[in-house]
C-alpha cells in the first residue's frame, strides 16, 4: 500500500471532509497505481483483465461503495482518534498500540507507519471535533457511526484508565457525529461500569419490567448486530461481533440479578 494514497487522502480530509478525503485517497492511489483506481472509483467499470471484479455494495441509494465507506471509516478513525487520546492531556503507548493493531489489521504492515505519521500531525493541533463531526455524520450512516464510536472508545480504555475527562470528549464526539445520547450511553456503558451499567447497554432504567428488559434487549441486538457493518471489512465486523457480546453480557447480567428465566 502505497504511502501516496493515504498522505493524499489526509489532505483531502482537511482541505474537504470525508468527501475530499476519499478523493484525496483515489487520486494517491493514481499515483501508487492505476490499476486499482480503476476499481475502486465511484461509476469506474470495476474491470480487470476482462473480469467483472463483484458487486458495488452501497449504504444508501447513490452512496459509497464498500471500498470507499471502509477508507472514510479509516479516515474519519484517524481524526477522531487523535481528539480522544488527547482528551486526558497525555499520549498514552497503549492507545496509540490500539490504533496501531486496527490499521495492521484492516490495511496491512505498510499502513501503519503511515497512519502514525498522520496521526502525529494531527496530534500537534487542536482536533477540531465540532468542525469534522458534522462531516462524518453526513457521510456514514448510522451502524458505521455506532462502531466509529465503539472504536473510539476502546481507545480511551486500551491503558486500563477511562478517565472522567476521556468520557466527556466521547460524549461531545457521539453529539457532533449524530448518534443519540442513549446509543453514546449505551456504548459507554460497556466500558466505564457505574451501579446499572447493564441497564444502561439496554438503554432502560432499573425500573424497566421483565418484558421491557426483554423487548430492550432484542432491540438492541438488532441494532448491533454485526452484519450491518459488513461493508467496512472482517476485522471492523469482528469488533462489532465484541459490542454486540457486550449487549448479551449485559442482559445475561439483569437476568440474574432478577432470577429471569
Amino acid at each position: 500500500m502505497g504511502s501516496a494514497k493515504w498522505l493524499v487522502g489526509f489532505l483531502g480530509w482537511v482541505s474537504w471532509g470525508p468527501i475530499g478525503a476519499l478523493l484525496g485517497f483515489f487520486l494517491g492511489s493514481a499515483i501508487d497505481t492505476v490499476v486499482d483506481m480503476s476499481r475502486q472509483l465511484p461509476g469506474a467499470g470495476g474491470q480487470s483483465s476482462g473480469q467483472s471484479s463483484g458487486p458495488r455494495q452501497y449504504s444508501r441509494p447513490g452512496g459509497y461503495s464498500a471500498t470507499e465507506q471502509r477508507n472514510s471509516f479509516f479516515v474519519s478513525l484517524l481524526v477522531l482518534s487523535s481528539a480522544v487520546i488527547k482528551a486526558d492531556g497525555r499520549t498514552h503507548p497503549a492507545e496509540l498500540d490500539y490504533v496501531k493493531s486496527f490499521i495492521r489489521n484492516n490495511f496491512g504492515d505498510s499502513a501503519v507507519g503511515e497512519a502514525v505519521r498522520i496521526l502525529e500531525s494531527l496530534n500537534s493541533q487542536q482536533v477540531n471535533i465540532y468542525s469534522v463531526g458534522p462531516q462524518i455524520a453526513r457521510n456514514m450512516n448510522y451502524s458505521q457511526r455506532m462502531q466509529l464510536f465503539d472504536y473510539l472508545t476502546r481507545i480511551a480504555v486500551a491503558d486500563g484508565d477511562f478517565s472522567k475527562s476521556e468520557k466527556d470528549v466521547l460524549e461531545a464526539i457521539a453529539g457532533v457525529i449524530g448518534l443519540t445520547s442513549s446509543d453514546a450511553a449505551s456504548i459507554i456503558a460497556m466500558f466505564y461500569k457505574e451501579a446499572d451499567s447493564a441497564y444502561s447497554v439496554l438503554e432502560i432504567s432499573p425500573s424497566a419490567t421483565n418484558d421491557e428488559v426483554k423487548a430492550a434487549y432484542r432491540r438492541m441486538a438488532m441494532k448491533n448486530h454485526p452484519d450491518k457493518v459488513a461493508t467496512l471489512g472482517p476485522e471492523v465486523q469482528k469488533a462489532a461481533a465484541e459490542k454486540f457480546r457486550k449487549v448479551q453480557e449485559a442482559y445475561e447480567t439483569i437476568k440474574r440479578q432478577r432470577g429471569m428465566s
